[in-house]
């Protein structure tokens, strides 16, 4: 959670230094969702679902806390939450499922943000869509990347230096 907060507040002051159209890109580039869902798969869905809420909520208040705090580490911690889910339904968390979810997991996250955005801001749903295409493809690129290479590390890594008791659940040995 820690590496999360920190990595994202680096990256959100050199966000909020940049011009306000890069903001969107930058401001997805990081671990957070990573860590949160290598979480999830480790410890289970409970500690997932922290993991996401605490690292964007810390990393805030170093940033600029918001009304949309409380939804986007809701959002976070889902997909956090979802790394458990996985490994209880006994799904062994290969380079393709991890794929695979980044993909689908970032499409519901940018989606739902984008709804929060048009019901705060009163703008239709359409238009924060569209302008949140952006910020789609940026969190796409950091997802499908970082998933399947930090997150399968992150996982063995993990799993060798935790004992099981401690785990929720022992993942499978991620395969290749």
């Amino acid at each position: 959670m820690a590496l999360g907060a920190v990595t994202r507040v680096v990256l959100g002051r050199v966000a909020l230094a940049s011009p306000v159209a890069v903001y969107g890109v930058l401001i997805k580039v990081g671990l957070t969702e990573t860590l949160a869902f290598v979480g999830g798969i480790v410890f289970g869905p409970v500690h997932g679902f922290v993991t996401g809420v605490l690292t964007i909520v810390v990393s805030d208040l170093f940033m600029v806390p918001g009304p949309w705090t409380p939804f986007i580490s809701g959002i976070i911690g889902v997909v956090g939450a979802c790394g458990g889910l996985l490994t209880m339904l006994g799904v062994n968390p290969s380079r393709r499922v991890l794929i695979g979810s980044a993909v689908l997991l970032t499409f519901v996250s940018e989606f739902l943000q984008n709804l929060w955005v048009a019901l705060f801001f009163g703008v239709p749903v359409v238009v924060a869509l569209i302008g949140g295409i952006s910020s789609l493809i940026s969190a796409l690129v950091n997802n499908v990347l970082l998933f399947p290479t930090v997150g399968l590390r992150a996982i063995r890594i993990i799993s060798d230096l935790v004992p099981l008791s401690k785990r929720r659940e022992s993942p499978r040995q991620p395969e290749q």
